[in-house]
């Protein structure tokens, strides 16, 4: 009986978890904005591989158990809801921007243009952005930046599983081509054995040059080569 009780309990927050995630949304729907847009994007702080951002718009009717920040969900959760996400017929548009543009114009410009991209393959337009973080897109919509978004706001929620999905299966593809980095394991973050792998074979051309450990590395290269 205690047992039925506390499964009860969970099923009773986590329908209120749900509810509150869709409460932004429904916020701006009262307003009159129909076709709302969560923006997120994966593979700002790695060292490779490129930043991915994902625009999705939800539809309304559409629940998703399980649905969270995709930081907090284990790899097979991240993919059942990549899916229940594709099944429930959300639009969604991918943005990226690759190592030579974020070493072109800084990661957050690059992030910004990733978030473009992904928003530009949305048809129709959407009529509102909710964006995960402190910065908004340049892009002439009503938008509103929300830090944390991705833990409070469904669709942001959603672009935040896609945008990560996305960018994994980006960096297990990279990893056939350049399999003494591993890609595959650390996704292009900054682990010991990605830095290990960088001191014993140098960059790929899929490492970002312009971030800091980088320069600290090329320098260590260049006088062990003097």
């Amino acid at each position: 009986m205690a047992q039925m009780r506390r499964a009860g309990e969970r099923q009773r927050r986590e329908r209120q978890r749900l509810e509150s995630l869709v409460a932004v949304e429904r916020a701006r729907r009262a307003e009159g904005y129909v076709r709302i847009a969560g923006v997120d994007e994966a593979g700002v702080g790695p060292l490779a591989g490129p930043v991915v951002a994902a625009a999705v718009i939800l539809p309304g009717a559409a629940v998703l158990p399980g649905l969270n920040d995709s930081k907090t969900l284990l790899p097979e959760e991240r993919d059942r809801l990549y899916e229940s996400i594709l099944a429930s017929g959300a639009r969604i548009g991918i943005g990226l921007a690759d190592v030579a543009e974020i070493d072109r114009v800084n990661i957050l410009q690059a992030t910004r243009l990733a978030w473009r991209r992904a928003v530009t393959q949305l048809a129709p337009r959407p009529d509102f952005l909710l964006i995960d973080g402190r910065y908004r897109a340049d892009f002439d919509l009503p938008q509103m930046a929300i830090v944390a978004g991705d833990a409070q706001c469904a669709s942001i929620a959603a672009a935040s599983i896609v945008a990560k999905v996305t960018r994994d299966r980006v960096m297990r593809d990279l990893d056939v081509r350049y399999p003494e980095f591993g890609f595959a394991l650390h996704k292009g973050y900054a682990t010991p054995a990605h830095l290990a792998a960088i001191r014993r074979y140098g960059f790929s051309p899929v490492h970002r040059r312009s971030f800091l450990p980088m320069r600290v590395f090329q320098q260590e290269l260049f006088a062990a080569l003097a």
